[in-house]
């Protein structure tokens, strides 16, 4: 089984100087290289990195950590008291204004790709082995007997009170990072940081411009190779988001098997799309998207983008050709095969 570090890369290049407002700094700061903190940690199951520019950097950095270590605690099938573990023990019970945040906008992303992406996917994955890491391929009769609880319809969300139904239980892994990333964003705003990029192992997001005023450059990997990508991304104040099969698999018998289950089979995705980025301005809306479209397909995610149901832009991959929506076709660059997705088709 294969985990890579970074999916996405980040371009940086910082040339200019630049002023930042910080907590309870000097208001007349003379113009100087701004300061810059970076940390990286292992959470959530993958590697990330943080950094963030400016005269309060270090104390940013620092309280983002301590909010990605609360989250994955709150969030963690594998924590015996996490609200997901709880309520899945439970069948019902009050969680945290977080979790139910979380569960609101994935039964919202849920009804809108009609299921596509689905948090009651739990017991599919654990029969995989994608939440213990013991792999297997499960027989036919083990996934049919799975299948039976997976619908994002036994789950309500009323307040802080979540109840589960038809024996489902759930796993936010598929958005967590999404809503996390955001609320790393949040916290550097809120210490007056004005510049900042977090990777969370793959989930980009950006707050503002570079320090020189020029857009951050995001690079998206070729699922082909870990030395070349698809194209770079220009972007400002927005998450950027990847899901493929090549991010989590195992093998068996010269067959690959990825992560990224569809739950209308209880099999892995057969798709025809190798790599979905989604770029949206919310995090966790990105997130899930990235996993509904990989599983919908190349036709399906057209279809979604052109209703205009959800404001995302997207980059697909087939292992041939990539495809931009229209929202980001003068920002992305690319020297492979490329269409252009429009709003009408």
């Amino acid at each position: 089984m294969k985990l890579r570090k970074y999916i996405l890369t980040v371009i940086i290049g910082i040339t200019a100087m630049t002023v930042l407002s910080s907590c309870g700094n000097k208001e007349n700061a003379a113009k100087e290289q701004p300061a810059q903190s970076t940390q990286e940690i292992f959470a959530m199951d993958t590697y990330m990195s943080l950094t963030a520019y400016g005269n309060n950097s270090e104390e940013a950095v620092n309280k983002a950590v301590q909010e990605i270590n609360r989250l994955d605690a709150m969030f963690s099938v594998g924590n015996a008291d996490s609200d997901v573990t709880k309520i899945n023990e439970n069948g019902s019970g009050e969680v945290s204004e977080e979790t139910a945040f979380i569960m609101n906008r994935a039964m919202q992303v849920s009804e809108k790709t009609n299921g596509a992406f689905d948090i009651t996917i739990y017991p599919l994955m654990e029969l995989w082995g994608f939440t213990t890491k013991n792999y297997r391929v499960p027989e036919s009769n083990e996934i049919a007997e799975a299948l039976k609880g997976v619908s994002y319809t036994n789950v309500s969300v009323n307040g802080q009170q979540v109840a589960l139904t038809g024996g489902s239980s759930i796993d936010l892994g598929g958005i967590a990072k999404g809503y996390t990333s955001s609320r790393v964003i949040q916290i550097m705003k809120d210490c007056g940081i004005e510049h900042a990029i977090v990777n969370l192992g793959g989930n980009v997001q950006v707050l503002g411009t570079k320090t020189d005023g020029s857009d951050w450059r995001v690079a998206i990997q070729n699922p082909a190779s870990e030395n070349s990508y698809l194209g770079i991304l220009s972007t400002a104040d927005k998450a950027v988001i990847t899901s493929g099969g090549y991010e989590r698999y195992f093998e068996q018998d010269g067959q690959v098997y990825h992560h990224i289950i569809d739950p209308q089979t209880g099999y892995p995705s057969d798709s025809d799309l190798t790599s979905v980025t989604i770029v949206c301005s919310d995090g966790t809306t990105a997130d899930a998207l990235s996993t509904a479209l990989f599983v919908m397909g190349l036709d399906g995610a057209k279809e979604l983008y052109r209703s205009g149901a959800i404001d995302f832009d997207m980059i697909l991959f087939d292992g041939s050709k990539v495809y931009v929506s229209e929202g980001i076709k003068d920002t992305f660059s690319t020297d492979m095969d490329k269409e252009i997705i429009t709003r009408q088709p």
